[in-house]
This record gives C-alpha cells, sequence and structure tokens, in this order.
C-alpha cells in the first residue's frame, strides 16, 4: 500500500536534546531492526482524583481500568493502519495498558516517524541510538497517540546505590554510628509490626544486572530465613536475568532489592522485572508490573534528573503512577545519591525523577546509629561527599499535590520531595550478599525497598487493605520520626517535612495503626 502523503505533527513531549558528554560514532544501519512501544489515549477520561475518593471505600479492579480507561480498539486500528503503511510489523497489542509495539528496519522507522537516528557513544563507552528534536505522525494518528518510545535507546537511568566496602571474612562489628546493620536489624530498629508479608508480591524494577538463585538463599539461610515463596525473574523487551559478576555494577542493586524486600518479608513473593535500560523498557516495566494482577507493591531503584525525561516520558509514568493509586498499590522509589543537584554539577538544584512523580513515594535517606535495639541518632544522609547524600527538593515540572498542600512549604506549588526516608547512608548501610562476597551497600535504593517490605507487612496484617497511601501518611505525621538535623547540600532538616527527609523515617506500629 502506498504511504500517504499527509503532513505529519510533533507528538506534544517528544522533543529530545543530545546526551552531554556523548560522541558521534557513526549511522546507524539502514537495515537495522528496531522495536517500539507507542502509547495510546485512553478511550475516556481518567478522573484520578474521584477514582481515588472511591479507592477508600473500593478499590479499582485491573478489569475495570482496562475496560472503563484503557485504549479503543478503533484507535488501535489506526496504529495498525499507520504501520502498514511505512512497512512496520505489529507486534503485542495491549489495550488494558494502552501500549502497541511496532517492528521494523531503522530506515522504515525514521520515515514513518520524520527523525534522523546516528549512532553514539557514552563517556562510559556505550554505544547507542540518538535521535534529536521532536517524533511526528499524521494527523490521524496524532489524535489518538500520547507517545512513541524505543526509536532512542541512550542510556536513560542510573542505580541508586553506593557499595561502600566489603567486610573481611564475614565479619560484623558493635553497632556505633558507622557500623552496618541487616534488614532485619532495621525492621526491628524501625518497629516494623510483627508479620511476614504473605500473600503479598513485591515488584522490582531492574534495569540491568542479575541475581543467582542459589546465593539469595544462602543470604537469606544466613539470616534464619527462608528464601521468599517465589522469586521469578520476568523478562520485558527481550531483557533477562544477567549476573555480570560485578557487584558494583548493575549486579549490586538488583541484589540490595530482593535481599532487602526479602528480609523485611519473608513470605512475600517477588517478582524482578528485568528491562533494557532506556525509555521504552523502563516504562514497559513499570506499566508490566502495575498490570500483572499479581503485583501489590512496586519498589524503583533508578532514576535521574528530572530535564534528562523527554515530556512524554514524564507523563507517562505519572500516568502509570495514577493507575496504581487506584488499583491501591503503593510504588516507593528512591529520590536520588547526589544531595540537592542530583549530580548534574551546573550549580543549580534538581530533583530526582521517576521519583518526583506526584504519585509516587519518593524514599530519601539518613545516617542512623543505634544502641542496642533503639535507635540513638538519626540524621540527615549528607552533605553530598565521595558517599554521596539522600536527593530530595522541588520538581521543575509537577505541582504540588493535595496532599502535601498544609505540610510542604517552600519550592512556590511544586511537588516536594522525599515523602518518607529510612536509613540510606553506606557508612551505617545494608550488609548484603552479592557475586559470592559480603558488602555493605547504601543509597536510598536501599530505602525503597525496605518501605515496600513494610508495605507488605501491613498489607498482609491488615483486615482491609488501604486505597492510596500517600494521602494516609501525610495525614499521620506522629507515625514517624522527625528528622531534624543535617543537610543534602542546598536544604537543611527542620521540624517537619524537610526536602532532605520528607515526613521522616518509619515508627512502623505507628504506620500500621493510622494508615492501614
Amino acid at each position: 500500500m502506498a504511504k500517504r502523503t499527509a503532513s505529519k505533527r510533533v507528538i506534544s513531549g517528544s522533543e529530545r536534546a543530545p546526551l552531554r558528554g556523548a560522541r558521534k560514532v557513526g549511522k546507524v544501519p539502514a537495515d537495522e531492526r528496531i522495536e517500539v512501544t507507542v502509547r495510546l489515549r485512553r478511550s475516556r477520561r481518567f478522573d484520578v482524583a474521584k477514582a481515588l475518593r472511591r479507592s477508600a471505600s473500593r478499590r479499582m479492579t485491573r478489569a475495570e481500568l482496562a475496560t472503563r480507561f484503557g485504549a479503543s480498539a478503533k484507535d488501535a486500528a489506526v496504529v495498525e493502519e499507520f504501520a502498514r503503511e511505512h512497512g512496520l510489523s505489529v507486534g503485542r497489542i495491549d489495550l488494558g495498558r494502552r501500549s502497541i509495539t511496532l517492528r521494523g528496519t531503522a530506515q522504515a522507522m525514521q520515515d514513518a516517524f520524520r527523525v534522523k537516528l546516528a549512532a553514539y557513544r557514552t563517556p562510559e563507552r556505550i554505544r547507542y541510538r540518538q535521535r534529536q528534536g521532536g517524533i511526528s505522525v499524521p494527523a490521524a494518528v496524532h489524535r489518538v497517540v500520547e507517545g512513541v518510545f524505543g526509536l532512542d535507546d541512550r542510556p536513560q537511568a542510573r542505580p541508586h546505590f553506593r557499595l561502600l566496602r566489603r567486610r573481611p571474612g564475614g565479619r560484623r562489628t558493635p553497632h556505633a554510628a558507622s557500623a552496618s546493620f541487616t534488614p532485619t536489624e532495621l525492621a526491628k530498629l524501625y518497629k516494623f509490626p510483627s508479620g511476614s508479608g504473605a500473600g503479598e508480591r513485591i515488584a522490582l524494577i531492574e534495569l540491568g544486572g542479575g541475581y543467582d538463585p542459589g546465593e539469595m538463599s544462602r543470604y537469606f539461610k544466613g539470616l534464619g530465613l527462608a528464601t521468599p515463596p517465589v522469586l521469578d525473574a520476568i523478562s520485558v523487551d527481550g531483557a533477562h536475568n544477567a549476573p555480570d559478576g560485578s557487584p558494583d555494577s548493575d549486579d549490586g542493586e538488583v541484589v540490595l532489592d530482593i535481599e532487602v524486600a526479602g528480609a523485611v518479608a519473608p513470605r512475600a513473593s517477588i517478582a524482578v522485572y528485568f528491562a533494557p535500560n532506556t525509555d521504552r523498557g523502563f516504562l514497559d516495566a513499570v506499566t508490566t508490573a502495575v498490570h500483572d494482577p499479581k503485583t501489590t507493591v512496586v519498589s524503583i531503584s533508578w532514576g535521574g534528573p528530572e530535564e534528562s525525561w523527554t515530556g512524554q516520558m514524564r507523563s507517562a509514568f505519572e500516568d502509570a503512577f495514577q493507575e496504581a493509586a487506584a488499583l491501591g498499590i503503593p510504588v516507593f522509589i528512591a529520590a536520588g545519591d547526589d544531595g540537592s543537584s542530583d549530580g548534574v554539577g551546573d550549580g543549580r538544584n534538581h530533583a530526582d525523577f521517576p521519583a518526583s512523580a506526584p504519585h509516587a513515594i519518593a524514599c530519601g535517606g539518613t545516617r542512623l546509629a543505634a544502641t542496642g535495639s533503639s535507635i540513638s541518632n538519626e540524621i540527615v544522609w549528607g552533605p553530598p561527599s565521595r558517599n554521596g547524600a539522600t536527593g530530595g527538593g522541588f520538581s521543575r515540572y509537577f505541582s504540588r499535590p493535595k496532599w502535601q498542600k498544609g505540610v510542604v512549604s517552600g519550592g512556590g506549588s511544586k511537588r516536594g520531595l522525599p515523602d518518607v526516608c529510612a536509613d540510606a547512608d553506606p557508612e551505617t548501610g545494608y550488609e548484603v550478599l552479592v557475586d559470592g562476597q559480603r558488602f555493605v551497600i547504601g543509597g536510598t535504593s536501599a530505602v525503597a525497598p525496605l518501605w515496600a517490605g513494610l508495605a507488605a507487612v501491613c498489607n498482609a496484617k491488615a483486615k482491609k487493605k488501604p486505597g492510596f497511601l500517600a494521602p494516609s501518611l501525610y495525614r499521620t505525621p506522629a507515625s514517624f520520626r522527625d528528622i531534624t538535623a543535617g543537610s543534602n547540600g542546598s536544604y537543611k532538616a527542620k521540624a517537619g517535612w524537610d526536602p532532605c527527609t520528607g515526613l521522616g523515617s518509619p515508627i512502623g506500629t505507628k504506620l500500621f495503626a493510622s494508615a492501614w
């Protein structure tokens, strides 16, 4: 069939700038095979505020979400016709997730979406495809499509963990200001309620690395725990569990997430969603996890400065988190490990995304000291140093959500983060077993799965599961240990919410009583 010659329109928010510090190394071969995910509009308007109000009495089901607020078959047909006209094949169509997979050569993709692709290499020598400018489609397609992801496959996010050191021979030191903790010890210090998380399923989003199931069993056995009843590696967009034997690479992130969540909620099932570290891979992993009927909690330990994401990406992620909120699924996300600048280095403050999305629960970090079974001191993890500092600050793109009003101050009318916090300083970090060695790892990457484990324990223990969790957290400040000392760079801790540690670290039993 001949291609239509109608003029094309740029998809809002699809504009993409070059990656700073990257170097062009050549052309993308015309016959290189590319897959993209096309995200469709909803079949009807989704009033998230109304959905959240209703969730207090009856949470929306995934079937209802897909049927009422998914994409329409008619809109999908428009994209299918467009694909055929441009020599692209149509892969999976998921109307509930509002996504269509298209496949074709680089040349066909460039012609279809009116983009130019070139091969680039990052300063870390990672080769990738880069595009500049916006993505254009015919008017009929423009009306039904909200985003196209995967044309540019640059590394999208970084893991938020900091590996400090290995404990020689596995020996441990007494709990002083620079001592480390096992996840189970932290659960006791934070007074997690009794329970195991049985029947819950924690989804972990991973953009690289992997784990050894046998090593996981040895780690949990060393804590006196059984291995999680289910530990599944789920492939998204062709990625899979692929440990590379290097604990200071992505393996450290994957293992940290599993060992922390699995230790504090030992009977919860864990699903590890492995996806490529691209805009498409990250988004597809999140939407797949949220729409998985078994998922009850989500933990994400990856991110990057808000400005490194396109507008269509920020919108698509926030949209997915709104859906999770309507389903009663809390999404905990690491707030970053490079202080108030988020490591950008331009002298300005930057928030980390996707933690800055309003319907996510952003997790900041502290430095913890304990005496016996009690916390003796807890301050902000920071200021920025070689060992990092907690992210936090104010979004440039998202307005302040209703539940933060009257609690959050500063930042004009923008969303403040983090919402909550816990131990993250690698000097007082988490004892893990990764790639055959024992290490202490910190970073806000550890905080997200710790809170996810707490949510799983509370969910399993509660007679009635809560709806969207964030507003309940902001209504119960007495359920947190308020962190009032320390700085993450531009921001200082203070009484009440602050852009270093949010509401504070958990007092688990009080949180369960007030928020569940």
